[in-house]
């Protein structure tokens, strides 16, 4: 089935999308003509001709610029704050095979001063939480999910909350680590309530979502509306009605890291891209640690404010 669905993404581009982009007088730098010209060639609402796998894959940037800051100036952002990784740590609901309700248990290094102090604090707390895992359940239980996080057999939450918490706790990082929760239900609304399904990075749905007062942050994913362009619209629409917007990956990832320089571009303050663990999670990491590195003393770390980092 995966190959099914790269075979005909490949093939609209290559004797669809490609062609007609080839007649026109555009630079690649023009995405938001591109972007306009591949929806007005899809002609539905929701992307279904060709599909976003198919319209993302088309443009590139040639202005001599790390992709990172030509999306920051595609967006008409001047500052460039790097994220707070959202480390999901323990998989479960659709993601694993145990008896959790709750989808991700996450962790948030917001007291690191730097993007590589979080990224070090995640990968040290993850090594703790999987010895605990196995002194409780057995070394059977720390096989990982989709997104890197352990499937353990938990019989309840506050079982998974307790480990989460001890393996902080031997690291010495207490205080500095918020726990993030995917509770797949929109019942529960307090702090940070984070959208997916009911916008799908869909500006009009963001709209209504706004108008009937449902969430206060977008969970940003190129491949659900299908160009860049609206996914800058997304961003900016939600962060004008004072949400947050937290980047996402998806279950089935590739070791593509364009989410990764996104955002860093938009400077959204968080990014929820798996566990510190499997390489197509990693991939995205390692890209902001060289990003970081590249902007060497200009370096910001969203940390306590990334909610709102900007």
């Amino acid at each position: 089935m995966v190959m099914v669905r790269i075979i005909t993404a490949e093939g609209h581009v290559n004797e669809s999308l490609g062609p007609e982009l080839l007649k026109q007088p555009f630079e690649v730098t023009q995405q938001t003509e591109i972007d306009e010209l591949m929806i007005i060639l899809d002609g539905t609402e929701n992307k279904s001709k060709f599909g976003a796998n198919a319209i993302l894959g088309v443009g590139a940037a040639k202005r001599g610029i790390l992709l990172y800051k030509h999306l920051a100036d595609l967006a008409g952002h001047k500052e460039i704050i790097l994220p707070v990784p959202a480390f999901n740590v323990i998989n479960s609901g659709s993601h694993a095979c145990n008896k959790l309700a709750m989808q991700e248990f996450m962790i948030l290094p917001t007291g690191a001063n730097t993007f590589p102090e979080a990224m070090k604090m995640g990968s040290e707390i993850y090594h703790h939480l999987k010895s605990g895992i196995k002194a409780k359940f057995g070394m059977d239980a720390t096989a990982v999910g989709d997104e890197g996080g352990f499937v353990s057999n938990f019989l309840n939450n506050k079982d998974a909350l307790t480990l989460i918490n001890d393996a902080i706790a031997k690291t010495g990082y207490t205080g500095r680590v918020d726990i993030g929760m995917n509770v797949a239900a929109s019942e529960f609304f307090r702090n940070e309530v984070v959208d997916d399904d009911l916008t799908v990075t869909n500006p009009k749905r963001i709209e209504t979502a706004v108008e009937k007062k449902a969430c206060n942050c977008l969970l940003l994913k190129v491949n659900q509306i299908g160009t860049v362009t609206e996914s800058i619209k997304a961003h900016n629409l939600a962060k004008a009605n004072g949400w947050g917007t937290m980047v996402s990956h998806r279950s089935g990832e590739t070791e593509d890291t364009f989410i990764a320089d996104l955002v860093v571009g938009l400077s959204t303050g968080q990014i929820k891209t798996g566990a510190p663990c499997r390489s197509e999670r990693l991939a995205k990491y390692n890209q902001i640690l060289r990003i970081e590195e590249e902007l060497g003393s200009a370096a910001k770390f969203a940390g306590k404010a990334f909610r709102r980092p900007q």
